[in-house]
Parts: structure tokens; sequence; C-alpha cells
């Protein structure tokens, strides 16, 4: 049994997007709570594929393509969530997913059913795949400059093809996706400018940038199909950084989110405007968590991902 703090804390969800993917993840968690390998049978049944099997023995070469990634990543932040509510009678007082999160915060949310959502994020990476075929496209974190230096060395080294910042995940840490030899020669002159580090993304599309705005309107039309519900808890969306609430709202930032930058940093300022510093990343990894605690040392942040992590967060609240 879980112990739980008696005093209230309001808390927030984040749940992370593309590059969080691992082999084994959620392996602990599934040994203990049957809820995790009941989520990822109802996922397989919609998808058609044996999506635990591959998440835990791969190949991880399979698992990072964008159509497989997606419902992976996706059906764990949804397994671990409901371990939490199996686990804990409190629901966070706000969401927020980055990227390829928003979908599973908005599921999380009763926004739209989890069979829906998998639907869509299958068929969204599968558009984006085939859109920009592997081994063209490529993502880089750029650690150590801010917003304003790595734009103006994308727009002066940028020739024909396209880069550009694609997530603001803080001041100092800025993703630029586009072409591979784009990205990579502004990647360069990022190094030359004074940028601290360079990381290639496990990311087998650039998300976020211009090359998707031709799947924008396929997207909109499936969307459509899609029943939204009214959110029963506020979902910060990427692209404006606020909450929205009809459906059409939600689909419109759904769909722009595909070409436009992850606005992160606003997104956390808008979270904790609302008195909120308590912070949990529903998903494997700890990508958001590193983030959040570099944002400001206000915010208490946590990965939920092991049975660990999970009885610190409940006892935290």
């Amino acid at each position: 049994m879980i112990t739980r703090n008696l005093n209230m804390v309001n808390f927030a969800f984040v749940f992370p997007g593309q590059g969080s993917q691992s082999l084994g993840m959620l392996a602990e968690l599934a040994r203990i709570f049957s809820i995790v390998k009941t989520t990822f049978g109802e996922a397989s049944k919609v998808i058609g594929y044996d999506l635990w099997h591959l998440v835990q023995n791969g190949p991880l070469e399979e698992l990072n393509k964008t159509y497989k990634t997606q419902p992976a990543l996706l059906t764990s932040s949804i397994a671990i969530y409901r371990v939490w509510k199996q686990q804990c009678y409190r629901e966070p007082s706000i969401l927020a997913g980055h990227s390829l999160g928003e979908y599973s915060a908005l599921v999380c949310a009763n926004v739209i059913n989890f069979s829906d959502a998998l639907k869509l994020v299958a068929l969204r990476g599968y558009l984006m795949q085939q859109e920009v075929p592997e081994g063209i496209g490529k993502m880089q974190v750029i650690i150590g400059l801010d917003k304003e230096s790595v734009s103006r060395i994308c727009r002066e080294n940028s020739k024909e093809k396209v880069v550009s910042p694609v997530s603001f995940n803080s001041s100092k840490q800025i993703v630029i996706g586009g072409h591979r030899e784009e990205v990579e020669r502004v990647s360069m002159a990022c190094l030359k400018a004074g940028a601290k580090r360079i990381l290639t993304l496990p990311i087998s599309v650039p998300s976020h940038c211009i090359l998707m705005k031709p799947i924008a309107n396929k997207l909109a039309k499936i969307l459509e199909q899609v029943h939204f519900k009214l959110p029963t808890i506020p979902v910060v969306n990427n692209v404006d950084a606020i909450v929205e609430t009809s459906g059409h709202a939600i689909r419109s930032a759904l769909i722009r989110q595909l070409y436009n930058p992850i606005r992160w940093v606003e997104t956390i300022e808008f979270i904790t405007s609302q008195g909120i510093y308590t912070l949990f990343e529903i998903g494997p990894g700890k990508v958001l968590t590193n983030l959040n605690k570099s944002l400001t040392n206000k915010v208490t942040a946590i990965s939920v991902n092991d049975l660990l992590s999970l009885e610190t967060a409940v006892n935290k609240i």
C-alpha cells in the first residue's frame, strides 16, 4: 500500500514526446501492476501488432521509427496514468504534453478516447514518415545558446533547404530540425558561436518545422472525424501555450503543432502562473523533469515511471 501525505498540494501532470523511448521501458511497473500490460494489450489490438513485445525487445531501430514511437509513448503514458488512478485518489489540476505528449494529455483529460488517440498518432506518425522519408531529415538539440542566437544562425546558414528552431525547451536548450545537411551545418555554426553541446535526437522525422505543413490538411480531415469532448482537466497546448476548451480550438492547435515550434518554456510559465509548482512527468525517461528543474528553482519535478518514483510522487501530494 502506498502511503499518502495528508498535506494537499496542487500538482500538474506533463507527458513526454518522442526521444523519451527506450527498450525495456515500464518493465518494473508491469511486474507489479497488471494494468500496464492490459493497457498495452488494448493498444496492440488497435494498431495491429504486439506493442509490448516491441518496447521490451525491439529492435531499437524499429521502435525509433516515428509511426511506432508515437503509439508506444502514448500507451506508456496512459498505462502509468492508469496505475496512478489505481493507487491515488487525486487528479492533477492541469495537464500538458510535449509534442506527441499533448495527445496523452488529451486522453487523460477525457477529450478523446484512448483508441481514437492511438489511431490518430499512428496515422500522424505514418504521414510524417511518408512526407520526409527516413534519412532525409534530422533533429538536434543545441545546448548553451539562447533562442535569438539559434534562430539567427538558422537564418544565416540555411540555403535552399529547411532548418529552423522546432522546440524551445529552455532558455539555453533549443531543438532545431529540417533537412539533414542544413541541420548539421547550423549545428556546426552554433558550436562556433559558443554552444556547449550538440545532441542528436532519436527521431526519424523533423517534427514541428515547415516540412510537415503539407500533411496538415490530411490530419485536419482525420481529426474532424474524431469526437472531441470538453476537457475534465485543463490542458495547456504546445503551439499557443494556453488552455482551450472547444473541440474546434483543440483540433486547430493539434494541426498547427505539426509545423510550428513547441513553446515549452511558456507552457511551464503558464502552469506556474496558476500557482502550481509540483510537476510530475508521466511517461518513460526524465527529459521533461530535467527541463522543468532547469526552468525555475521554484518547481518540484519528478519523473513517474517506476515504483519508487510513484511512491515519492504520491507522498508529495
